[in-house]
């Protein structure tokens, strides 16, 4: 739902943390969550290590909102369940949280988030496609060849998303 936006951000950047730049971490330079090949994207241009240090919420917000949000038709879902789609989305890409919520609802996963998709979501118990998602994520995370380096963050991230998408279903 739209009015779901601003909070799904907030929880978001808190999951996402500042600054970092792990040797290990194929996305390289981040901030707020936004790699640097990402951000030079929305701005069109080359960025450096002193622009990726100073972003900010205010300035990400807009990129997030369309290139994510927009992209897993947030205002269209329940509150939990858009959070959790939107999150992963950040996290993992949108086509691989919307193909992880394809195969959570039933549906053939190709990546599109269309009527078929739409109506599965609507039909499954939202408690159900939570458990689903979160498995799904956890899979995902687990096949990854970086999983010895960041799985513990990253399951720890899957549980509070898990938690915090199902207390907003009520």
């Amino acid at each position: 739902m739209k009015e779901n936006w601003q909070k799904a951000f907030e929880q978001m950047l808190a999951s996402e943390g500042g600054y970092v730049h792990h040797p290990s971490d194929p996305g390289g330079m981040t901030n707020l969550g936004v790699t640097k090949r990402v951000w030079e994207e929305w701005v069109g241009r080359e960025s450096n290590e002193k622009e990726m240090r100073s972003l900010t919420p205010e300035m990400v917000e807009p990129l997030y909102k369309r290139k994510f949000w927009d992209a897993v038709r947030g205002n269209e879902l329940p509150a939990g369940i858009s959070y959790l789609i939107f999150d992963f989305a950040v996290n993992a890409g949108v086509g691989r949280s919307i193909k992880t919520l394809q195969s959570a609802t039933g549906v053939t996963p190709d990546g599109g988030f269309g009527p078929m998709t739409m109506a599965a979501v609507q039909a499954i118990d939202p408690v159900e496609l939570i458990e689903k998602f979160s498995q799904g994520k956890e899979d995902f995370y687990r096949s990854l060849n970086t999983f010895e380096t960041f799985g513990k963050g990253w399951l720890n991230r899957v549980a509070a998303v898990k938690v915090k998408a199902t207390s907003l279903l009520a």
